[in-house]
C-alpha cells in the first residue's frame, strides 16, 4: 500500500523499470494502478530474479520503498505455466 504523496516514487519506478529491462534474463514488465497497485516483472529463471534483487541500485530503491513509499507490500515469485490472450478484431 502506497503512502501519501510521490516523494520521488514515480521517477524511481521509471528508472528501475528501465534498468530491469537491461538486466540479463529480463522478459517483460506490466503494471496496473487503481487503488491497489500491482507490478509484475517476468524473468527467465530464478537466478535472473536473484541477480535483479541483488542489484545495488535496486536495493537502494527497495530501502526507500520501505522507508518512504509503502506502508505494506507483498512479493510473489511464481512460475508461469502457460499464457494466452484474446484480442477482438
Amino acid at each position: 500500500m502506497r503512502t501519501e504523496g510521490d516523494h520521488g516514487y514515480a521517477a524511481m519506478a521509471e528508472t528501475m523499470e528501465s534498468m530491469a529491462r537491461k538486466q540479463p534474463g529480463f522478459i517483460d514488465f506490466e503494471s496496473a494502478r487503481s487503488g491497489l497497485g500491482i507490478s509484475v516483472s517476468y524473468w527467465q529463471n530464478l537466478q535472473s530474479i536473484a541477480d535483479w534483487k541483488a542489484n545495488v541500485d535496486h536495493q537502494v530503491a527497495q530501502k526507500r520503498g520501505i522507508e518512504e513509499w509503502y506502508s505494506w507490500y507483498k512479493v510473489r515469485v511464481c512460475l508461469v505455466e502457460r499464457e494466452y490472450e484474446f484480442t477482438k478484431p
